[in-house]
């Protein structure tokens, strides 16, 4: 199975951190945010996964040709941002014949099992799956309202006024449909320009664990002083 890691992101919330390092590579208690990301893939059965890359992009090479995870990892460079959406459609053929692949957001921090996810998405036979969390700042993230059966009836990125505060945790499983909604326009993202064409066609789980998102300063030192204590058998203990 393959999946995305979308890294490409400035970091500008975490300078001085970042001025030198790629958000991707900031560590979490020692070890490189994406160094852990590839241990839950590997634990996952994920097989290869393509990373994008922006800021910083030589050390994300050299990260990817030095590690060892034995998961196979390509390098998308980024010289001008295309969104998340327009990463997802420029590397179609990384996916191409895959039924299923996972779109993950390499800034977040968590020990959610994937295998959960994959299956529910299986089951549900949508063209996305979203894994799912409670906010409680819901104005800052995407914001899912769901059915009684688990499928998304609204979704909007970063609404003023939220109906509720189930947020898209940055893992979602998706097929090969999904690339027909995003637009030809640069940048794209995934928010904004592709979820909420996908309403009505996607389903929502709502998932246990630790999800932080690392972007700020605050989550940063909240990951340094979690992440010991909270990973789970399920992240595959493999750091």
């Amino acid at each position: 199975m393959k999946a995305f890691i979308l890294a490409a992101g400035h970091g500008t919330r975490l300078r001085p951190l970042t001025d030198y390092t790629p958000k991707c590579l900031l560590p979490i208690g020692g070890i490189p945010l994406l160094q852990i990301w590839l241990g839950q893939c590997r634990s996952f059965g994920i097989t290869d996964v393509l990373v994008n890359a922006h800021s910083h992009a030589g050390h994300v090479h050299d990260f990817a040709r030095q590690q060892t995870t034995k998961v196979n990892v390509f390098v998308a460079e980024e010289r001008e941002l295309l969104g998340s959406a327009g990463t997802l459609a420029a590397n179609r053929k990384f996916v191409a014949g895959e039924n299923d692949f996972f779109v993950l957001y390499g800034d977040v921090l968590t020990n959610v099992d994937l295998s959960h996810l994959l299956q529910f998405h299986r089951e549900r036979n949508s063209a996305a799956s979203l894994a799912l969390y409670e906010v409680p700042d819901p104005r800052r993230c995407g914001i899912v309202e769901l059915d009684q059966d688990g499928a998304v009836i609204a979704f909007t990125e970063k609404p003023a006024h939220p109906r509720g505060n189930l947020a898209f945790a940055g893992i979602m499983v998706a097929r090969q449909e999904i690339f027909e909604l995003i637009p030809r326009e640069r940048p794209a993202d995934i928010g904004f320009h592709l979820l909420p064409k996908l309403v009505g066609r996607m389903a929502g789980m709502k998932v246990d664990g630790l999800l932080l998102d690392i972007g700020t300063m605050e989550n940063y030192r909240a990951a340094q002083a979690e992440w010991g204590t909270k990973r789970k058998h399920a992240a595959g203990n493999h750091f």
